[in-house]
């Protein structure tokens, strides 16, 4: 039974990581308009144990460093003197291309672990005939 919770072991630290990214990307679309805002990005890398096997892990957040967008707005409180303030750095289109991404690989990590619990059970199964 070792093999099937190390194999439900690797899906769910999958199944974490995707759906933390999930929420970075949300968090990121939702502040689309908010002046100054950085978009966050997410790293994973795999920790190998002591046992062989692979789990992913999170690296901490980082803040996209790309510039934001100019925006000409001189009643807006934040804009400097020539009437200009620094919009966010977000791109729509990168922030969807990275859920679907993320929704797939989740799905992917998802149906890894059912066919996981299909398989024990159908040894439990094959175990007591």
């Amino acid at each position: 039974m070792s093999a099937f919770s190390d194999a439900l072991g690797v899906s769910s630290s999958g199944l974490k990581a995707q759906s933390q990214r999930l929420r970075i990307v949300a968090e990121n679309v939702a502040n689309t308009d908010t002046p100054g805002y950085r978009r966050k990005i997410m790293t994973f890398s795999d920790n190998i144990e002591s046992s062989g096997l692979a789990q992913v892990t999170l690296e901490p957040i980082s803040l996209d460093q790309r510039a934001g967008e100019q925006i000409y707005d001189p009643s807006h409180p934040m804009a400097d003197q020539s009437g200009h303030y620094a919009g966010s750095n977000v791109d729509l289109v990168v922030e969807i291309a990275d859920a679907r991404e993320a929704q797939r690989s989740y799905e992917a990590n998802l149906k890894m672990f059912d066919q996981v619990r299909q398989m024990s059970s159908g040894l439990m199964d094959l175990l007591r005939k």
